[in-house]
């Protein structure tokens, strides 16, 4: 067991979240200071000594950019204030849908957001869901990815749905979905999209048959609600029961909670990973505080975090 103090701290913008992970993990959340220049640059700066101490930031990394940059710089400032050890919890790992190039001349921003990570300070990252599990290799450094089917799962049992099947909205889904078809023993399918431009779908039809079913979408984040809400469309014209969706990460951009209420959806099932500006009836929101305070005691105590994913 490590003997250096744990020192919990959290940018602006994940205040809320780190406030309930500091609950359940029996600490107070550590104090800072932001202050801007009149020009909105930031100067971040912790209130008390962490000389020594295993230093958690936590910040989700959603727009606008000023969130990373903060992060990056309660990073340096740690480093600079001789932090023993410095992990950063990003909940919502944002920059993560750009890890390739799916054309000439573009960024491969997720890669260049590890960049900046490591080159701050950073010594570990715990986040939840990621875009795509192969980022963990943009890291040279421990990565700690969470399952969000942790509290998804126990949710959609108390529901005692019959007839279960799991659909992935997109074809680069189907793995997510497919684990927890096979911890519920339901049959799965698959939307197959085409985009014209990124937000925009051109066509969409389903493989496979939700004739009579209870279907569950599943993805790690919905943005503008467009792939959800038009999946589900269809899927209910294809005869199914009823259809929900579950997201790790409500983006929920331009018109989202216009299209998620004036849906086919029964619900939609999210995170607080990113805080929700907008309401809609048909939105519940589970948290992912419990789930990343244990994660965090158990990289604490050098113990494993296995225990905390689902058995698929």
């Amino acid at each position: 067991m490590s003997t250096s103090k744990v020192k919990i701290f959290s940018g602006s913008q994940t205040h809320y979240l780190a406030e309930k992970i500091c609950h359940f993990y029996g600490r107070q959340l550590g104090s800072i200071t932001l202050q801007r220049f009149s020009d909105g640059e930031m100067s971040p700066s912790f209130d008390e000594s962490i000389r020594g101490c295993d230093v958690f930031l936590v910040q989700s990394t959603f727009p606008p950019a000023d969130n990373l940059m903060e992060l990056l710089l309660l990073v340096d400032a740690a480093r600079r204030a001789s932090a023993h050890y410095i992990s950063v919890v990003i909940p919502y790992f944002g920059y993560a849908r750009q890890d390739r190039k799916d054309k000439p001349r573009v960024a491969i921003a997720a890669k260049l957001v590890a960049n900046l990570l490591s080159a701050a300070g950073a010594v570990r990252l715990i986040t939840c869901d990621l875009h795509a599990g192969q980022i963990q290799g943009f890291f040279d450094f421990p990565v700690d990815h969470l399952d969000g089917s942790a509290f998804f799962v126990p949710y959609l049992k108390s529901l005692n749905l019959a007839d279960m099947v799991f659909a992935s909205p997109d074809v680069g889904g189907v793995s997510r979905a497919r684990g927890f078809a096979k911890f519920f023993e339901a049959e799965i399918v698959v939307c197959d999209k085409h985009r014209k431009r990124a937000n925009e779908i051109a066509s969409m039809q389903v493989i496979g048959d939700v004739e009579g079913a209870n279907v569950v979408l599943v993805d790690d984040l919905i943005d503008t609600g467009g792939t959800i809400c038009k999946a589900a469309d269809i899927i209910m014209q294809k005869g199914a029961k009823s259809v929900r969706a579950i997201c790790t990460h409500p983006i929920m951009s331009g018109n989202a909670y216009a299209n998620v209420e004036n849906s086919v959806l029964e619900e939609l099932v999210v995170s607080d990973t990113i805080p929700l500006r907008g309401t809609s009836s048909k939105i519940k929101v589970l948290s992912v505080a419990e789930l990343f305070s244990k994660a965090i005691r158990r990289i604490r105590d050098h113990e494993s975090i296995s225990s905390l994913f689902i058995a698929y």
